[in-house]
């Protein structure tokens, strides 16, 4: 008798076990898009030259590293694109002694993460409907080339439409320099931003180098803009446009995506 109780309770015991697991599939099915296989899209600058000054440019590899690894950690799946495809140009200046941190390091000991920058997808090949969110890192690059691109001026509204997050860090908000809302007017109107300040380019003595001030434009295109004390870390959200103001800022903005894919 015993042993016919037990085998009652076992198999009562595996049809609820059994149940559980259909009922926890059913539920994965019905919501695909868990944070797991979220996909979202880095979009790295093409340029190299630095103005008129004979020196080179490109991305800032901190703002790539920290964000790149605090998603991929996370489960994310990232694709990085740039404007012509191929291997992206890092920024001789975020590859100094003093500018390295533990993402900077990870990456330069990432042989596969370097693959992904040597063969960057091009800009033109990459549909908006693949992706959850795309966030741009900085650099001086993007005020050459992603400021004027028009694939990725379309790209950027594509996703604004589509209410997807947009996320940028220190000087990639020059990516919004042309990019217009469904009204016709700069995407960045009536919103709050930020981006690398007037000051911190000063600083860098880069001001009358570039082609434009990425605080300025903001503020020309009609953006509530505002930053923290120079290098210090300051992200804003405003709807599903995220901006940070630095290079110490790009984690954060990576956190902020994070939470809106949730």
């Amino acid at each position: 008798m015993k042993k016919i109780t037990f085998l009652l309770l076992a198999l009562s015991f595996s049809g609820f076990v059994a149940t559980a697991q259909t009922l926890k599939t059913q539920i994965e099915n019905s919501n695909p898009k868990t944070i797991k296989n979220m996909n979202v899209l880095f979009v790295l600058t093409s340029h190299d030259q630095l103005g008129d000054t004979g020196k080179k440019t490109g991305f800032w590899i901190e703002e790539f590293a920290a964000p790149y690894y605090n998603l991929l950690d996370k489960d994310v799946k990232i694709t990085v694109a740039t404007p012509k495809g191929g291997k992206a140009p890092i920024d001789p200046s975020s590859d100094t002694e003093d500018a390295q941190t533990e993402d900077t390091k990870r990456f330069k000991n990432d042989e596969a993460a370097q693959k992904v920058i040597d063969n960057t997808k091009k800009l033109s090949e990459v549909n908006a409907e693949d992706f959850d969110a795309i966030f741009y890192p900085g650099g001086h690059g993007p005020l050459w080339d992603l400021a004027e691109d028009k694939t990725s001026i379309a790209l950027i509204e594509t996703f604004n439409e589509q209410e997807k997050p947009i996320a940028f860090v220190c000087h990639a908000p020059a990516a919004l320099k042309a990019v217009k809302n469904a009204e016709g007017e700069p995407l960045v109107k009536g919103k709050k931003v930020t981006g690398f300040t007037n000051s911190e380019e000063e600083a860098v003595q880069l001001t009358h180098v570039v082609p434009f001030l990425v605080e300025d434009m903001l503020k020309e295109n009609g953006g509530i803009y505002s930053k923290a004390a120079d290098w210090n870390v300051h992200v804003v959200k405003d709807g599903n446009l995220i901006t940070g103001q630095n290079p110490a800022s790009s984690n954060k903005v990576a956190n902020t995506l994070y939470a809106s894919l949730k």
